[in-house]
């Protein structure tokens, strides 16, 4: 996994959901402000519900602090849009099935389910400055409490 104080490359695109509309940007263009990239494996599963909202709860604290969040997953655009009626997100979700946030992060781990051996990006969470520079990362998400342990870490920056 990259580290704190790395530069990540920014240079590959993704497809997203910002305000009900779907759109294919660079992933440079979503650090205008330093940006809050959380990653879950797949809408409408229970952990990753938690840790959604979480985030959609406290969206107006992030964004008057002046950061930007941006949840991964490997999910389809067409169904970012259901997610975030579903679960009230006011910010953006994108989808990266060739986990090319995870590959730029050097965050593919392996994964067992059901006797399955898999790689997948592992559930975690960075804050991003504009440059591109990683400020912090969080390994391992409490998805029911998600945003307040991404508030203590900014609190702590």
């Amino acid at each position: 996994m990259i580290e704190t104080g790395s530069k990540i490359d920014t240079d590959f695109m993704l497809d997203i959901v910002k305000d009900g509309e779907e759109q294919t940007v660079a992933f440079d263009d979503l650090l205008e402000r330093p940006t809050i990239v959380s990653v879950y494996m797949r809408n409408n599963t229970s952990g990753c519900d938690k840790q959604n909202k979480s985030l959609a709860q406290h969206s107006d604290w992030f964004d008057e602090q002046g950061y930007n969040i941006v949840a991964i997953s490997k999910d389809t655009c067409g169904s970012h849009k259901n997610y975030a009626k579903k679960l009230d997100i006011n910010y953006i979700l994108a989808s990266d099935p060739d986990y090319k946030f995870a590959e730029a992060t050097d965050s593919i781990v392996e994964k067992n389910m059901f006797g399955n051996q898999y790689e997948a990006p592992s559930r975690s969470a960075y804050i991003i400055d504009t440059d591109g520079t990683v400020k912090a990362i969080i390994e391992k998400i409490n998805t029911k409490d998600h945003a307040s342990e991404l508030k203590d870490v900014i609190e702590n920056l």
